[in-house]
């Protein structure tokens, strides 16, 4: 495989090694001088930390297949692919938000596939691995098989170098707990010598509250000659076919050393013949390094939409591995024809997507966890840089719409999931529209996030509540300003969080009511942007945070700023203060003015420092209550916007400090060790990173009337966009930083397309016809430069 390793090898030992630099010597720089960003990923990021969707390695963008290997079998959380765990139980083919799915492992000699995972992993080592975008090569050490992992979209592409042996197995485990959920039953059919088909009924889990079917079709390069399987942990006869609960299945034959099988596995949510489908459609061929190179040329496709120049060459490729796993996670879940599992109702049903005249799918639909946090990362990354990703995620919104009544915040399997709390996807669709992104049924949309937004919809529903409608505690928000805590004497589901779900429907209120104003709806855009001023209601000016109240309006006497969850979510009245973007003078007003919001976020930042910004480097960190009681947490979704937010009060040299800080401290390290401190949540953190990078953000998520980004301080000499032109006129924007460097973070002066800018901000629509913003940078601050009230973004609610 040595026309795929692109990256110097001495570089590889270093960055395995580690190391948080990625030094390289003179000659190797000379390499990276004209690169290609596929090579630039690492995919091994954050490995020691994994859970069970985050590791990514064989798989294409947003690929219904992910395929890699897995340590842990046995979790959502701190399963999959961990780095420091020493055997490799199963390759399988899914890593998605709530499912999981096929299982198998090349073996030699006695066969134990019946014995369990625990019996039948291999150990393995490091030093025999490579990790690319789209590539996975592993040897199982027990077993002497080199393994090799390569996909299309919905085919898993497999290559096993095998040594001299009697007895070569590969099996099937449909009787083992996978990632998130169980396995239900299985079921195994041998249609020849060289091919199986069949099925695995995934349980249901907490989140995912039905069963999900993942249909199989296995070809083999080469004839096995005998086909077996288990159950119950037992070996049993068997002739063409075994079907039941706790059953695998294998396939065996003999091998000459050196000998190579190749396996392609396709799968589908929908039918045998759907994967059969997909596999005849996607890979009728038996090239496997011609995959990895298709696949590692569309990585480059993808990621080249972005080009960063500059001398940092550690930093060139953390920025493509943030970029990279922003388009990772929410997977395609829909057939190469269009068909897709329903799961809505009472019963299951298989969905056709609407074709275009080639007979294509007119979009994807998706399976995904919470947009919470979306408004401040994908909203303006895929908007901007992917605006077909972004159309072919609201379609699929619209179609469950269709299909089950409800907008979604985090569809699994074809099932909603009610994952977090309120209406997330709201700001993401009203962002698109407002943007120019126009391929949806609007009035659909609107009809939809509206009724999310009234008693019965999303809001009326807090995190995982499958079957009631109480615990989102709307009608308390619509009637009395706020959500109590606590709500009720019992819960319905998660983060049943008052003063935290209030403060995050006010924002979405706000953002659906910039878009009912866009369409003329005017009684709605004022009941929406009424609602919206509802984050004052939690302001206490003697503690001078947000602060929770209970059922009879009095403040609560049981926290202090800095106790974690309760009437917050996934934070603390510290952090969730600041959970105001759609009225950021507003909240200053409420603090005494611009000077004080500034003075008080500025403080939360240099207490935040002493802790490098995040609880911990790790998930398991962030769970430890020490690490929680903290002021900002990078490593989590609800204080993503902060260090952004002194546009807004007339300090915008805190932003380009406090943005460089945060880039330096918790987005820089390039080991297994270190990546996202905490939980990257499908492209969240990702996205956030390359925003903080390239020096452009929305803190209202792009939801105002007229969406503006904000500018911070990038941390290259020059990034070029190229943008879609189906979507936008440009063809690219250019920032170009004169005397860029660690030190030089702050802004001296800038301009755009040629004329002077005064103002840390500028409209989408100037930016998606194209130009360049140019900025001169220095050591120290240009208190001057966007400091005016007149200069900051223009954002306020009704009053």
């Amino acid at each position: 495989m040595k026309a795929f390793i692109f990256i110097p090898i001495a570089l590889i030992l270093l960055i395995l090694s580690g190391c948080d630099s990625a030094g390289l010597s003179e000659s190797e720089s000379s390499e990276i001088s004209d690169f290609r960003p596929v090579d630039m990923v690492y995919p091994l990021i954050d490995s020691a930390h994994s859970r069970w969707f985050f590791f990514s390695s064989a798989t294409r963008p947003f690929g219904m297949v992910n395929l890699s290997p897995d340590m842990v079998v046995d979790g959502a959380w701190n399963a999959g692919y961990r780095y420091h765990e020493d055997t490799i139980r199963a390759f399988s083919h899914i890593h998605a938000w709530q499912l999981s799915g096929i299982p198998v492992l090349p073996t030699t000699g006695e066969f134990q596939g019946h014995l369990g995972p625990d019996v039948y992993g291999s150990s393995y080592s490091h030093d025999d691995e490579i990790v690319q975008a789209g590539y996975h090569k592993i040897v199982l050490a027990d077993y002497d098989v080199t393994a090799e992992l390569t996909s299309t979209t919905r085919v898993g592409f497999h290559r096993y170098t095998f040594p001299e042996s009697e007895t070569s197995t590969i099996h099937f485990d449909f009787s083992t707990v996978l990632g998130p959920s169980d396995t239900r039953m299985g079921s195994v059919k041998k249609i020849s010598n060289t091919s199986l088909e069949g099925f695995a009924v995934m349980d249901s889990t907490i989140r995912r509250p039905k069963p999900v079917t993942v249909f199989f079709v296995a070809e083999f390069d080469q004839p096995f000659e005998s086909f077996g399987g288990w159950q119950h942990g037992e070996l049993i006869e068997v002739d063409d076919h075994i079907e039941g609960e706790r059953t695998g299945a294998f396939v065996q034959f003999s091998t000459e050393e050196g000998e190579v099988r190749k396996m392609k596995v396709a799968i589908s949510y929908t039918s045998i013949e759907a994967a059969r489908n997909n596999l005849n459609q996607e890979l009728p061929h038996w090239d496997f390094d011609a995959v990895v190179e298709d696949s590692q040329e569309e990585w480059n496709n993808w990621l080249s939409r972005i080009m960063v120049e500059g001398n940092d060459e550690q930093a060139i490729r953390r920025f493509y591995t943030d970029l990279w796993k922003a388009l990772q996670g929410r997977r395609i879940v829909n057939d190469i024809s269009g068909t897709y599992l329903d799961m809505t109702g009472d019963g299951r049903r298989i969905g056709q997507i609407p074709l275009d005249d080639d007979g294509k799918p007119l979009f994807n639909h998706h399976n995904s966890d919470s947009f919470w946090g979306a408004q401040w990362s994908i909203n303006t990354l895929w908007h901007l840089v992917y605006p077909e990703v972004t159309e072919s995620f609201v379609n699929s919104m619209l179609l469950m719409y269709d299909d089950g009544g409800l907008i979604p915040r985090g569809p699994s399997g074809g099932n909603y999931t009610y994952v977090m709390i309120g209406a997330t996807t709201t700001p993401f669709i009203v962002s698109a529209w407002l943007k120019g992104i126009r391929g949806f049924d609007i009035d659909k949309a609107y009809e939809g996030m509206r009724k999310n937004h009234m008693p019965g919809g999303l809001m009326s529903k807090t995190g995982y509540e499958h079957y009631t409608a109480i615990g989102g505690g709307l009608e308390y928000y619509i009637e009395r300003g706020y959500i109590p805590f606590p709500l009720y004497d019992q819960t319905y589901g998660f983060h049943q969080a008052g003063s935290g779900q209030t403060l995050e429907y006010a924002y979405q209120d706000w953002a659906l009511s910039q878009l009912a104003e866009v369409l003329g709806k005017e009684e709605d855009a004022e009941m929406f942007a009424a609602r919206a001023g509802n984050y004052r209601n939690l302001w206490n000016e003697e503690e001078g945070w947000m602060w929770p109240r209970d059922r009879d309006g009095n403040w609560s006497d049981l926290i202090d700023h800095l106790r974690y969850g309760g009437p917050w979510v996934e934070s603390n009245a510290a952090q969730s203060t600041w959970w105001v973007p759609h009225d950021i003078p507003g909240l200053a007003d409420l603090m005494g003015g611009r000077e004080a919001f500034t003075e008080k976020l500025n403080q939360s930042f240099e207490n935040a420092e002493v802790h490098s910004f995040t609880s911990g480097i790790a998930h398991a960190m962030e769970t430890i209550r020490d690490f929680r009681r903290v002021y900002i947490n990078y490593g989590n979704q609800p204080t993503m916007q902060t260090a952004w937010m002194f546009n807004y009060s007339g300090a915008p040299w805190l932003t380009q400090y406090w943005t460089r800080r945060v880039i330096e401290e918790v987005y820089s390290h390039l080991t297994y060790e270190r990546g996202y401190s905490g939980d990257e949540d499908q492209g969240l953190m990702g996205s956030l990173a390359v925003l903080l990078k390239i020096g452009l953000f929305s803190v209202d998520g792009g939801v105002n009337e007229k969406p503006y980004y904000e500018i911070g301080s990038p941390i290259f000499d020059k990034i070029t966009i190229h943008l879609n032109n189906d979507y936008y006129p440009g063809n690219t924007f250019v920032i170009e930083t004169i005397n860029n460097s660690p030190e030089n973070k702050y802004i001296q002066s800038a301009s755009l397309n040629g004329e002077g800018l005064h103002r840390p901000w500028f409209l989408h629509d100037t930016l998606v016809n194209g130009g360049t913003l140019r900025l001169e940078m220095g050591p120290e601050p240009n208190k001057e430069w966007g400091s005016a009230p007149a200069d900051a973004p223009p954002t306020r609610i009704r009053q």
